[in-house]
């Protein structure tokens, strides 16, 4: 295991505990828990990326990011019906 590796793994608590506040918190942290969520799951591949020496995590990574910003402007949308 290198340090890339480490560095993934020690941002697994942290997305647990996004996926946790998003589970069961109030409407408006849930929505920054997602924002949340998505930050971290495209720096794990990108540290995954490096760490396993595999490109193509590079370009999923990129795929989580072009598709959470839409998908989050698109539930903020809809959370301004509930609000």
């Amino acid at each position: 295991m290198n340090l890339w590796l480490t560095a993934a793994v020690a941002l697994l608590p942290a997305l647990a505990a996004a996926g946790w506040v998003a589970a069961v918190a109030d409407i408006e942290n849930r929505f920054v828990a997602l924002e949340l969520g998505s930050t971290l799951t495209v720096f794990m591949l990108m540290l995954l990326s490096v760490g396993y020496d595999q490109p193509s995590f590079i370009d999923l990574g990129l795929t989580v990011v072009l598709l959470s910003f839409p998908g989050a402007l698109a539930y903020a949308h809809f959370l301004e019906r509930w609000l």
